[in-house]
């Protein structure tokens, strides 16, 4: 690795060397590798294509995915999110049964590895809401169930704080056609003060259609599982 000495900086490529700064200053590298044309065509690096390919699957999937949860994520600050979600379709992308190697695609494989995904690593469910929580997935509905609570005891609070709402989001994929939707039920609000009642959340599976669907957990007061 080559270090600019001079007065003179160059940012870009001159010929086989790249310019380009960095921390430690500005640099100079000489371009190297395989071809392109040699990757995608010698048999040597069948391997190499098969990955390529699959890669490129998980990295539609996961992007379709994180913008049917646009309305969701956009208020969470957690900056390694998208390379959770990757990981996680990665994941289920090699968990796919059906096709081989190289063909393997998310959407054949396993969705219920997506269970337990943190949209929040900084501020998990289960360190914010403390309480025992019951999930139900039927053909027609996604149900989740919380039982009376005082919110002063069992919620992690923000300071400053004087009432809390608890929703539920499901969303809906069309890998086919790149279709979303999603939809969100919630408890309305809750003073942080009053005890609150039993509180029962359905998102009707009718209203996020497509060829994959996911429960994407329960949020207290804008903390995300």
């Amino acid at each position: 690795m080559a270090k600019q000495a001079g007065v003179i900086t160059l940012n870009g490529k001159v010929g086989r060397l790249s310019f380009y700064k960095t921390k430690d200053g500005y640099l100079a590298r000489e371009k190297g590798g395989v071809s392109k044309s040699r990757i995608m065509n010698d048999a040597r690096f069948a391997r190499t294509r098969e990955n390529l390919k699959e890669f490129a699957d998980n990295a539609t999937s996961a992007k379709l995915f994180r913008d049917a949860l646009r309305p969701v994520i956009a208020k969470i600050g957690d900056r390694r999110l998208n390379l959770r979600i990757t990981q996680v379709m990665m994941k289920v992308l090699q968990s796919d049964l059906v096709n081989n190697r190289g063909e393997r695609m998310v959407r054949a494989g396993d969705w219920s590895l997506l269970k337990d995904l943190e949209l929040n690593a900084a501020s998990s469910l289960g360190s914010t809401l403390f309480l025992e929580i019951s999930f139900a997935d039927s053909p027609s509905s996604w149900g989740v169930s919380i039982p009376a609570f005082v919110p002063t005891d069992f919620v992690a609070l923000p300071k400053g704080a004087t009432h809390l709402r608890i929703t539920a989001t499901g969303v809906g994929l069309d890998f086919t056609t790149g279709g979303r939707t999603v939809q969100t039920v919630n408890s309305g609000l809750l003073p942080v003060i009053d005890p609150a009642l039993a509180i029962s959340l359905s998102v009707d599976k009718a209203l996020v259609p497509g060829t994959h669907r996911a429960e994407c957990g329960i949020r207290p007061d804008g903390q995300w599982q």
